[in-house]
């Protein structure tokens, strides 16, 4: 299976330079690549053929653009190759309902990032202090670049790496990300899967997670990057656009932003890599994030709260890890009792679970937890009791979990919650 971890370069002034002149010169190949692209009727071929046609001129093209011999040939071919990538993408975009249209020519600021395939870089760990390695990229800018890089984590055992895609965030910082493939662990036999060493999860906004175990684990606090993030705008609209100025601040901005989005992504993560890693298979629901946003209240909660990115990143560290990741139907899974399948309506407002029929009493969340379990243990084949999931559902087992615990590295807390919990 492929990774591709990206890990912060530090590039000197000049380099940054080099690199910031690489990056635009390809932005035009890409422009003009898609310009040529649109020339060809959709008869003159498949997709991948017309794309490869407009990609086959570069060497013709390098004749009279003179700027291109200074940039890696398969860093521009790439670029080309781009234009298949974003089409098929708008393809999956507008096959689950979204209203798209067609690829358009990117601004500086758009185009971020130039990508090297199988040669033209070097990853040198031996040089440098502990986390500290050198990245060597040829041809940027007509010369071979050595750029520190920071190792904060090891590379996954791999044979080589794929590709290299140098980008520049909108703060001004540089990345690298590279493209390994690596060996694909073994996944448990179904038969041989208690359901003990299962989970179910119910996602939430009030909390983010309430699993099958007992745990509630609460959503992060973004309230004072909240205040910060418009303090920074308001400032921003009041700057000359485009002066320098304008540009420092806009910096500030995305710099909030940045902030926000790798504070939730790290705590995605590490949530993600508990469950991959204590458990045999993970159950999950399958919302349909589209129509649950565009739905009546509380659209901006469900929208930071991200349960699409938070599936996607579940899904991969249990391929990683060799876990069962299974998604289940979410129809019913408040509503239907956990221990007998009656169903009883329950407004948002109210929070408990009180079977009329059975009398089984829990919290709602776990309530619906348990019963995302049920449903994935019989989609995964896993043998089980249909009692299982509910012999240790009472409600004071529930165990709640701050997220400032969870971003805490090395923090015990989620195990801790499981031993309470049992």
């Amino acid at each position: 299976m492929e990774y591709s971890p990206r890990y912060r370069l530090f590039p000197t002034t000049e380099q940054r330079e080099s690199l910031d002149w690489t990056r635009d010169t390809v932005r035009q190949v890409y422009n003009h690549a898609l310009h040529e692209f649109n020339q060809i009727p959709e008869d003159g071929g498949t997709l991948r053929q017309r794309v490869w046609k407009v990609r086959d001129d570069l060497p013709q093209i390098k004749q009279w653009w003179t700027d291109l011999k200074q940039v890696y040939s398969t860093v521009l071919q790439k670029a080309v190759e781009r234009i298949r990538t974003n089409i098929n993408n708008l393809g999956k975009l507008k096959a689950k309902g979204y209203d798209v249209g067609s690829l358009n020519w990117k601004a500086p600021r758009e185009y971020r990032s130039f990508t090297y395939r199988q040669s033209g870089f070097e990853l040198d760990t031996k040089s440098g202090p502990r986390d500290r390695a050198i990245l060597r990229l040829k041809k940027v800018r007509g010369e071979t670049l050595e750029i520190p890089i920071r190792l904060h984590r090891d590379l996954p055992e791999h044979d080589a790496i794929k590709e290299v895609t140098v980008k520049k965030e909108p703060t001004g910082a540089w990345y690298a990300s590279f493209c390994i493939s690596t060996a694909e662990p073994e996944k448990p036999v179904p038969e041989n899967i208690g359901a003990e060493d299962t989970v179910g999860i119910d996602l939430g906004v009030l909390n983010f997670i309430h699993d099958s175990d007992g745990r509630s684990i609460r959503r992060l606090d973004f309230s004072d990057e909240r205040e910060r993030l418009e303090r920074e705008q308001r400032s921003l609209s009041r700057k000359q656009y485009e002066s320098n100025n304008w540009e420092k601040q806009r910096r500030r901005v995305a710099e909030v932003h940045a902030r926000m989005s790798n504070k939730k992504r790290d705590y995605k993560h590490k949530l993600a890599h508990f469950y991959a890693t204590e458990y045999d298979a993970v159950f999950v629901e399958n919302l349909n994030v589209k129509s649950i946003l565009e739905g009546d209240g509380n659209a901006r909660n469900k929208a930071e709260v991200g349960w699409g990115e938070f599936r996607a990143i579940l899904e991969h560290h249990c391929e990683k890890h060799g876990t069962h990741y299974v998604e289940v139907n979410p129809r019913g899974t408040t509503k239907e009792c956990a221990s007998c399948g009656a169903e009883t309506d329950k407004p948002l407002w109210i929070r408990e679970h009180s079977c009329p029929s059975c009398g089984f009493e829990t919290d709602r969340d776990w309530n619906a937890a348990l019963n995302v379990k049920s449903r994935g243990l019989s989609k995964l084949g896993v043998v089980h009791s249909e009692s299982t999931p509910v012999k240790t559902a009472t409600a004071v087992d529930s165990v709640t979990v701050s997220a400032s615990r969870v971003v805490e590295a090395g923090s015990p807390c989620l195990k801790e919650a499981a031993s309470a919990a049992e």
